[in-house]
């Protein structure tokens, strides 16, 4: 006679922010969940190995964990939300920073933020038909004045990381140029990301350009940053530092191809 496998699958869980349980250690919530512990559900193989069935392990049997657990269908994080105005009108990206160091439990402040990043301090030119003629590289460093004071516009992936590196020195994970499949992973395990995509997630359609150097820069002025939170199978749910607004439900194949166009770029730590 065959002996029984026991499979176990892992519930995806809500775990409440407490005092004795710092944000960074909670585990990914479920929509249906939220304010419970985790549950854990046994799924065990029937003798005849056809289908696995809910129930006590049997006497005499041998229990096997999966090493891999399934991923919930489902899953959410109770990332703290914070607005970027009225204070920083171009500062999406260090508010989403902001907001992600808050979940792990890193004491900060996104003016702090705003003063620390790296910035390409190569000014705006504007040509005599209004258009940006020359300015600084996003790449290099946020670009523009970040409090709306004057003209600014955006920071990339690598200069944020730099910064978010001081706060998680040896944690930050860049995920830029991943499969979307591997944020999911991040947020399955606990850990927000930060991605790139545009004001309303669809495609860009305000694409601008301009001399840097010996560079031509060209980049979409529609550019936003948000925190992915959580997901299911038809959407994303996202915290807008600009709309200030906490786990926005957005399409997910809309926001992918929002995301692909803004070139993959997404930092979330370990």
């Amino acid at each position: 006679m065959k002996r029984p496998v026991a499979l176990l699958v892992l519930c995806a869980s809500i775990a409440a922010c407490s005092s004795n349980q710092p944000p960074d250690a909670q585990r990914p919530l479920t929509e249906k969940q939220a304010g419970k512990r985790e549950e854990r559900t046994r799924i065990y193989a029937d003798p005849n190995g056809k289908k696995a069935i809910p129930g006590n392990h049997g006497a005499g049997g041998s229990a096997v964990r999966l090493k891999q657990p399934v991923a919930a269908e489902r899953v959410m994080l109770d990332v703290p939300l914070i607005a970027q105005n009225p204070e920083l009108k171009y500062g999406c990206e260090v508010t989403s920073l902001a907001m992600v160091l808050k979940y792990a439990g890193i004491p900060n402040d996104k003016l702090k933020l705003a003063d620390e990043v790296k910035k390409d301090a190569d000014p705006l030119a504007v040509g005599k038909n209004g258009d940006i003629a020359r300015w600084g590289d996003p790449r290099d460093g946020f670009v523009g004045d970040m409090t709306g004071k004057t003209k600014g516009y955006a920071v990339y992936a690598k200069p944020l990381q730099q910064l978010m590196e001081r706060y998680l020195p040896g944690r930050t994970v860049n995920l830029t140029g991943a499969p979307f499949s591997q944020l999911e992973d991040r947020i399955r395990s606990g850990k927000p990301v930060i991605v790139w995509t545009t004001g309303d997630f669809k495609l860009p359609d305000r694409w601008e350009s301009w001399n840097h150097g010996s560079e031509r820069i060209r980049a979409p002025l529609d550019l936003h940053v948000v925190v992915l939170a959580g997901f299911d199978p038809k959407y994303v749910y996202l915290n807008d530092p600009l709309a200030a607004k906490k786990m926005r439900k957005v399409d997910k194949n809309t926001f992918i191809r929002s995301w692909n166009a803004l070139g993959k770029q997404a930092l979330s730590y370990r």
